[in-house]
């Protein structure tokens, strides 16, 4: 028999999805993989029902229906500060994943290389290796997760074709200061680089810190391929609903990886979210207030439960510091948090390229209900996980 594929050596199974399979296998109270347990908007809802009985069932245009993508440069023309045009500087794709997938193969070919902050979305690796490009890592120091300049402009002189950024942060929930953006936006024009950027969190957000969309940086919109999706916006991860918008001489090599990656997300989901994408700015300010109101919560019972944590600036993750457990292996450390105390978290080597075996992730995007079940069951950790 040939042998299969070499290009999957490098990376394993994603660890994130693994471990929710590990939190269904033993009843676990799920913080593991970022999905919410609460329902969509219902005005959203609404539309998905009314459209099951409409014509929406077969292929809408490849790189999205019009009415999505004109609903779509809307809304970011407002939030980005720039007049998008939806027919020459938008993808939609089916999730971020096929986004920064395609934004990958659209700019670099085998052998170039491409910058990645750690601890990085473990997609992202994978992305670059599947690609033929080759990653270089540039690590983000806690617990602010800062990076060293001279060690960044250090990655940008081995003149990568691109460097990813993910802003705010999975898994460590940094946004990004001004300051810092203009600082790579120095280096990416400086060394002609492309800029990648994963915004999908940039509408969650905790005072006072400011989400910048880099393509709105001076300078950047010509170099700067800008991926995000609808998934953490409204609450619909499973409906795969992402997008690319960048200049049209990079959306017209977008639209040919993409067309031949996955020909098109789902016409009937597109047809329903327009109903988000045409929401009005209180649905974006309620939104941030319903998620500052769930980190302080966990983050309250985290304290008093005593376990260090970071508390992140944006996204919904905090990363919990276990190494006063003593256990080598944080994989380890989470199927038996799994098992014994029944929570589901991520082992926090699979986001670091550096040998990092003491931090896990939760996430908390869920229900009250949820979170207090959660916080209840880590409540007596000590007891359950004995300290190796």
């Amino acid at each position: 028999m040939p042998e299969l594929s070499g290009r999957t050596e490098n990376f394993t199974d994603s660890v994130i999805r693994r471990m929710t399979r590990v939190s269904l296998q033993y009843g676990a109270v799920n913080l593991s993989q970022g999905f919410p347990d609460f329902d969509p908007p219902k005005e959203i809802l609404d539309r998905l029902a009314e459209v099951a009985h409409e014509d929406y069932h077969q292929y809408s245009i490849t790189w999205g229906a019009q009415n999505f993508r004109e609903a779509l440069a809307e809304k970011q023309s407002k939030f980005m500060g720039r007049s998008i045009d939806p027919n020459s500087e938008i993808v939609v794709t089916c999730g971020s994943t096929e986004a920064m997938m395609a934004a990958m193969m659209t700019v670099t070919d085998p052998g170039d290389k491409v910058i990645v902050f750690s601890p990085f979305y473990e997609n992202y690796g994978a992305d670059a290796i599947l690609s033929g490009a080759e990653p270089i890592y540039v690590p983000l120091y806690p617990p602010e997760f800062d990076f060293n300049p001279d060690e960044l402009e250090a990655a940008f002189k081995q003149h990568p074709k691109a460097l990813i950024l993910c802003n705010p942060s999975n898994p460590c929930g940094k946004v990004f200061t001004y300051n810092e953006l203009n600082f790579i936006a120095d280096l990416a024009e400086k060394y002609d680089t492309f800029v990648i950027t994963d915004e999908v969190y940039e509408h969650i957000v905790y005072a006072p810190n400011r989400h910048v969309y880099f393509a709105a940086l001076p300078g950047m919109w010509e170099r700067t391929i800008s991926c995000s999706s609808l998934s953490k916006t409204y609450s619909i991860t499973g409906w795969r609903l992402g997008y690319i918008i960048a200049p049209p001489n990079i959306i017209e090599v977008a639209k040919k990886v993409h067309d031949f990656l996955t020909v098109g997300a789902a016409a009937p989901l597109q047809e329903a979210a327009v109903t988000g994408l045409r929401f009005g700015d209180e649905y974006y300010d309620d939104l941030r207030e319903k998620y500052t109101a769930k980190r302080d919560l966990f983050i309250k019972g985290l304290n008093d439960i005593g376990i260090k944590h970071t508390v992140p600036q944006g996204a919904y993750y905090v990363m919990l510091d276990i190494s006063e457990f003593g256990f080598e292996s944080d994989l380890e450390f989470c199927d038996v948090l799994a098992r014994d105390v029944g929570v589901g978290a991520v082992p926090g080597s699979s986001f670091f390229r550096e040998p990092v075996n003491s931090l896990i992730r939760l996430h908390f995007a869920k229900k009250d209900e949820t979170l207090y079940e959660a916080l209840n069951r880590l409540s007596d950790i000590r007891k359950k996980i004995a300290k190796r």
